[in-house]
């Protein structure tokens, strides 16, 4: 079964839509997490970091590719240091709603990761998805090294020229900067909670 119409099968189980940030902020606890940047060539797996709207639905799908060995919701591209879910929602940070990937790429290359990426957001609107307004839910690659710059790029060009979608890309290709985790009670969360929440694709 291709990935896109897995993920959309096992999103679209739920009816139930939530506003990551609309939520109460009661159970939000401090993120204390250290911060911090995958080194190159430590092991054989590789590392990504994609932005494509709440992300919670965004770790959901990469989990169901094969060769994705680990994911991490988290907070990119901002300079303000350890910043929590509700100073991010709020838009006080500068960071984007992110989920960082470890993949072995003897299963699944970066191009393919970004086809799931292109596949499972609206690349169009700008710093929207669905229900989510804001800085943070904004569309965004954030590339470790040349390589993945060049194939994010060639990919963001063929998709943009391709005519499939109804506007402009507005997805930037940008480098990685510190990611912080985000607090524990968001990782894997739709897993934890069972059901589907923020922008389906």
């Amino acid at each position: 079964m291709p990935v896109n119409k897995l993920v959309t099968g096992i999103l679209g189980l739920s009816l139930l839509f939530i506003n990551g940030c609309q939520g109460s902020f009661s159970d939000v606890s401090d993120n204390t997490s250290s911060s911090y940047l995958i080194p190159e060539g430590v092991h054989s797996m590789q590392k990504a970091i994609f932005g494509a709207g709440c992300f919670w639905g965004v770790e959901a799908a990469f989990r169901q590719v094969k060769g994705v060995t680990a994911t991490t919701v988290g907070y990119c591209g901002g300079d303000y240091e350890h910043p929590s879910y509700e100073e991010v929602c709020k838009g006080k940070t500068g960071h984007t709603e992110t989920v960082l990937i470890e993949y072995d790429p003897a299963q699944v290359s970066y191009q393919e990761l970004l086809r799931v990426f292109w596949d499972n957001h609206n690349p169009t609107t700008l710093n929207r998805q669905g229900p989510d307004i804001g800085f943070q839910y904004r569309s965004v690659i954030f590339y470790f090294n040349a390589e993945q710059q060049t194939a994010a790029n060639e990919s963001k060009r063929t998709l943009d020229e391709s005519g499939k979608l109804a506007g402009p890309i507005v997805t930037t290709i940008e480098p990685a900067k510190t990611f912080w985790p985000a607090e524990e009670y968001h990782q894997r969360y739709l897993e934890k909670h069972g059901f589907a929440a923020c922008h389906i694709q």
